[in-house]
């Protein structure tokens, strides 16, 4: 039988559902409100999401290297990235022009920047090898079971109250700081045995210093960022569409369900089959989510094509994850997720202009269809290229 999981890995996970919950209350809404308030577009969209990804690459990087600085110390690095977030999302409620949004959008990465390093290297720190893809499956089935609540929790108080779309947003604190407090309390970080200054020094941060497989990896998933565009354009696409709040609402919560029980399963079968085989496969069906989001021109078949695409793109986000913090050290696995999240953030402004772009100029299947070549090339490179040096 598997090892239980580790304390901090099951707070963590729980502050992520609420964390996740209060974001979902508001991220859905972002595009509606771009749209029929802000009179924006799919290339404001883009600019926003990529923006907002992408100002938090550097204090990804630095936030995972300043832990390993500090011993592995990463609790209140941790706490103080979901305080600023949950600060500046509400304020979400308030913004009058979409470059408000982009600058409150960016303020809430900021906060995920700091805390998302350190926060990955928690989980890996506190679970033993042989679960390692479980714990990362449970830790991304929380934060998409959130997902889930909190779009559910939108619809139901657009549904049943006066509030207005602002008011949503605004009421999103609630849960956020739920999670906050969770960190506060709820882990319980041992003292080092060793005082930093005694620790031999790190080497210098230096994209060369990382292992070849390491590089290699973090190219491909670069690569793959391209295809995972923000998931708020299937939230655009549906209201192209002609679909409603609340059922766009209704729509982001399946997907985010599909995302959840996916996660778990697939942190599961990571550990059993091999990290490397699971993000393979992931990747592979991750390209035909795309596809099927491509072909859509209906309301109705939307909702299949989201939740088909959910599922797929849960399977491999734990083994993604957990393949960092096999490649590294105790001592270097703040510095080692900070390259991963740089990584990704860097590519998120290209990648959302780009979606974007091909969007206004060529329609929304083409954009999608773009995206499925993204993950089916990123697929190949990670089978031909990468996959060989993966083995740990």
């Amino acid at each position: 039988m598997k090892k239980p999981l580790p304390r901090t890995v099951v707070v963590l996970g729980l502050v992520s559902f609420f964390n996740d919950l209060a974001s979902e209350m508001v991220t859905p809404l972002i595009p509606i409100l771009l749209v029929s308030v802000l009179g924006a577009g799919p290339v404001a969209l883009g600019l926003i999401e990529g923006m907002a990804d992408a100002v938090s690459s550097l204090l990804k990087l630095w936030s995972g290297r300043f832990s390993d600085v500090l011993g592995g110390r990463r609790k209140w690095l941790t706490f103080y990235g979901y305080l600023i977030s949950n600060i500046a999302r509400p304020a979400l409620g308030l913004a009058g022009s979409w470059w408000m949004m982009a600058g409150l959008r960016s303020m809430d990465r900021v906060g995920k920047g700091l805390r998302t390093a350190p926060r990955d290297a928690l989980v890996s720190d506190a679970a033993p090898p042989e679960i390692r893809g479980y714990a990362y499956g449970f830790h991304r089935a929380l934060d998409n079971a959130g997902g889930m609540g909190g779009s559910l929790l939108a619809a139901a108080v657009l549904t049943l109250s006066s509030l207005s779309l602002p008011q949503v947003i605004l009421w999103s604190a609630i849960p956020g700081f739920i999670g906050v407090l969770l960190i506060a309390f709820g882990i319980k970080e041992k003292a080092k045995e060793i005082d930093p200054p005694q620790r031999e020094p790190l080497p210098p941060l230096s994209w060369r210093l990382l292992s070849a497989p390491m590089r290699r990896y973090l190219m491909v998933l670069v690569i793959f960022t391209f295809a995972r565009a923000s998931e708020t354009f299937i939230v655009l696409r549906g209201n192209e569409l002609g679909m409603g709040v609340v059922e766009l609402l209704l729509l982001w919560a399946a997907l985010n369900g599909a995302k959840s029980a996916s996660s778990w399963w697939g942190g599961k079968l990571a550990d059993a089959l091999g990290l490397e085989r699971l993000v393979l496969i992931g990747w592979v069906a991750y390209a035909a989510g795309f596809f099927f989001l491509g072909a859509v021109s209906q309301s109705t078949t939307l909702w299949a094509a989201a939740i088909t695409y959910g599922f797929f793109a849960g399977l491999s986000e734990g083994g993604e994850r957990a393949l960092i913090g096999a490649f590294a050290g105790a001592e270097e696995r703040g510095t080692a997720f900070g390259w991963y999240n740089m990584a990704l953030g860097l590519a998120a402004i290209p990648a959302g202009l780009l979606f974007g772009g091909i969007w206004h100029f060529w329609g929304a299947g083409v954009a999608f269809t773009a995206a499925g070549l993204f993950a089916a090339l990123a697929a190949l490179l990670l089978h031909f290229w990468t996959r060989v040096s993966l083995k740990h």
